[in-house]
Parts: C-alpha cells; sequence; structure tokens
C-alpha cells in the first residue's frame, strides 16, 4: 500500500465524514480530529425559510463572475435581484440563462441603491475591487469579491478601514481557506508532523499561448469609459478587454492573478502574514502582446521560513501547487489532494518518490465552500474564512513582489 489514501468526494458532511472514519483507522487521534474537521467544511443542504432567502446582484459579469453565480444558483437561500455590466450582451445572456426576472443595469451604483439587494459578488477587473466594495458595504451590502481585493498598495489600509467600520460581511475569492483539504493540511502542519519549516515552494504555469483569438467585442453594447473607470483614458482594445489581468492599468499579471493564492494559502497555514524581505524578477519570453511579463520568480523572506515562487505563462503540464520543508518530512500540496513525505526515507530509483506516509484526495471545489461560508456568515453575521484582512495581506504581498520586480530592487521591510 502506497500510504493511507484519504478521499473526501462526497457530496454531504456525513458521507464524506464516514469515507474518512474508515480510511484514517491507523492515524493518530489528532490526524482524527482534524480529519472531522475537514469533513465538516461542506454542511449538507438545509430547508430555507422565505425570510432567510439572500437576494444577491452580481456586479461585473465576466468568466469569473458567471461562474460563481452559477454555484450560487444551486444555494437554496440565493435570489438573484439584480445584475450589471457595462456590457449589454454579456449580462444579458447570463440573466437569460440563471433568472430572467432579474433588473439588468449598467451602472454598479444604481443596482447598490436597490433595497431588495443583501449581497453583491464583484467580479469586475481588479482596478474596481476596492471603490466597489467600499461603496457597496457603505450601502450596507454583504460583499464576496474576487481576489485581489486591492490594485494598489495604498488601497489596502483604506479598504480594511472601511468593511469593519461598516460591520458587513465580506470574504475574498481566496477559496483554499475553505477547501477541505487544505484545512487538514493545515491542521497536519499545526500538529508538528513535518517539524520546523524553513522553506515553501511553489509554482503555477498557465497557457495562454494555446488559447484561440478571443471574439471581436461589439462595442455598441459596451460603455468602455465606464469600464476604465479611475484608470487613465485610451482607445478601446479588444485584447486589453479580454486580457486585462496582463496590462498594469487593470491588473497585475501573474503575482497578483496566480501566485496571490499560493501566498494566502501559506501565509493562512503558517501564521505568518508579514513579509520581511522581498525580491522578484519577471521578463517577457513570449507573449509580446501583452504588458506584465509572461515568466517571473520571487523570494519572499519571512521570520521563520523563505517562500520561493515560479510561473510562466507558455505551458500547463504541471500546473500550480506548493512544497512545504520541514525537518521531519515534506508536504506537497495541491487543489487535488496533498501528500506527506518522511524525513529519512529515500526512493528506491533516483527517478522515484519515497513512498508517502499521507495521501490526502479531494476531487471537490474550494469555490462552492467558500461561497457557503460566506452565505453562512451572513446569515450568523460571524467573519468568513477569507475575511477581507486575509484578503488586503495577501495583496500587499503580490503588490510588493511586483514592485521589487518593476523596480528591479530588493525590498526590505
Amino acid at each position: 500500500m502506497r500510504g493511507r489514501t484519504v478521499s473526501n468526494t462526497e457530496p454531504t458532511a456525513a458521507t464524506g465524514l464516514g469515507r474518512i472514519l474508515r480510511s484514517m483507522n491507523s492515524l493518530t487521534r489528532r490526524e482524527l480530529l482534524g480529519a472531522v474537521s475537514a469533513a465538516a467544511v461542506t454542511p449538507a443542504a438545509r430547508a430555507v425559510a422565505p425570510n432567510d432567502r439572500i437576494h444577491v446582484g452580481l456586479i461585473g459579469t465576466g468568466g469569473r463572475c458567471s461562474y460563481l453565480a452559477r454555484i450560487l444558483r444551486t444555494m437554496p437561500e440565493v435570489q438573484f435581484t439584480a445584475m450589471c455590466d457595462v456590457y449589454r450582451d454579456r449580462v444579458e445572456a447570463l440573466a437569460d440563462q440563471l433568472e430572467p426576472r432579474a433588473e439588468i443595469l449598467n451602472d454598479y451604483r444604481k443596482l447598490l441603491e436597490r433595497k431588495d439587494v443583501d449581497a453583491v459578488v464583484v467580479g469586475a477587473p481588479d482596478h474596481w475591487h476596492t471603490q466597489m466594495t467600499l461603496d457597496a458595504v457603505s450601502a450596507g451590502k454583504d460583499v464576496y469579491c474576487e481576489k485581489p481585493v486591492t490594485h494598489r498598495l495604498e488601497e489596502g489600509d483604506r479598504l480594511i478601514q472601511g468593511v469593519e467600520a461598516s460591520k458587513r460581511v465580506v470574504a475574498t475569492g481566496t477559496q483554499q481557506r475553505s477547501w477541505d483539504h487544505y484545512i487538514l493540511a493545515k491542521q497536519f502542519i499545526d500538529g508538528g508532523r513535518l517539524g520546523q519549516i524553513t522553506s515553501v515552494q511553489t509554482w503555477w504555469f498557465q497557457n495562454y499561448a494555446k488559447h484561440a483569438p478571443q471574439a471581436e467585442i461589439n462595442t455598441r453594447d459596451l460603455d468602455w469609459k465606464a469600464w476604465l473607470g479611475n484608470a487613465p483614458e485610451q482607445p478601446f482594445s479588444n485584447l486589453k478587454y479580454r486580457r486585462w489581468r496582463f496590462f498594469w492599468d487593470f491588473g497585475g499579471g501573474a503575482f497578483t492573478d496566480l501566485m496571490a493564492h499560493w501566498i494566502d494559502a501559506v501565509q493562512w497555514i503558517l501564521e505568518s502574514p508579514n513579509p520581511k524581505v522581498v525580491s522578484a524578477t519577471g521578463s517577457t519570453k513570449m507573449l509580446t502582446e501583452l504588458q506584465c511579463p509572461d515568466t517571473v520568480s520571487a523570494s519572499i523572506d519571512y521570520e521563520r521560513f523563505n517562500f520561493t515562487y515560479y510561473g510562466t505563462m507558455i505551458d500547463s503540464i504541471e500546473d500550480g501547487g506548493i512544497v512545504f520543508r520541514g525537518s521531519n518530512g515534506v508536504m506537497q500540496l495541491t487543489r487535488d489532494g496533498f501528500e506527506i513525505y518522511r524525513e529519512g526515507v529515500r526512493a528506491t530509483r533516483l527517478s522515484d518518490r519515497p513512498e508517502a506516509e499521507v495521501i490526502v484526495r479531494s476531487s471537490g471545489d474550494g469555490t462552492i465552500s467558500n461561497l457557503r461560508n460566506w452565505l453562512d456568515c451572513i446569515h450568523t453575521r460571524s467573519l468568513p474564512n477569507a475575511h477581507i484582512r486575509a484578503g488586503v495581506q495577501c495583496a500587499r504581498s503580490a503588490h510588493l513582489a511586483n514592485q521589487a520586480m518593476r523596480e528591479r530592487r530588493t525590498i526590505a521591510l
């Protein structure tokens, strides 16, 4: 047997817990309790009284927001009241699919004025996140905002202050904090399974080179000026509209788009949100049409460990992951699960890994769990797993990496 395999694939807490308990008969009491907690992350569906309904508005109905909306549509208490996008073709298409009765708006401020909207999902480009979130909480709405929650370093303190003063429930799209096997991985690490961790290696590869050309936008139905918002005035560009994450006016490239997920998970798992020294490099090797580099690396020192990230946007074979290296063992953690290798156990062949001591697999989707946690917190007025301070701290580390890369210097904090 190659390690002890834990499968957490069932749709409800009860059946998922049963599977884990049957698979973990040789684990320690600490590990068993950790598995129980992880299995309870996604609660079973429950009956919802009419007065428990959460009326949701969607702001910025692009690809990610549409995915979030389709998940929310399966949550029994959610009802879509209004949808807003500066590109009318897109928002009309989503409304037709999910809720034809929802009002379609061009200006998100009009959506926030509605008394029948309890909460909003912000899926607009990064340069809108802080302002839209602050406007939403000022209007008394709870918010789910995709990451990064800020587009610039200086927005962070203002965002935290505004959200916390409002007493609204604001969650961010760093879904690893609600994903069952990430929670279990943290519990293994908290229990000392890896010993002292001094090095964390992360990577993420996506292939933008293979993507087919994007269809042209019907500019007659797009309010380009509204889309630009606080960005410098510039002519419409189909490429910028489609690939905004890789243009500085609107996004932050690989560090805020991809590394942010891993750095948030690491800062949470190791309970160390404050970088001490940041250095980074990046350059464009192939995707010359994009403004942000397609190949990047970063090294960030924390008080107790060093964090590294490397990635490119021209291949995707390994996807992304995290390796924690400790004095007693190594954990490789990805969105598919994690494996723990005990220090001192060697592979029989150079090309092999040693036998894993623990293997955990997850077929779930952390975005579902994160949205479920947000809705539950709206009901109970509790702090979400992916709360606003964590979102700002995650974005801050990514922004510092971009600053170090663009200024070609090491930043000591």
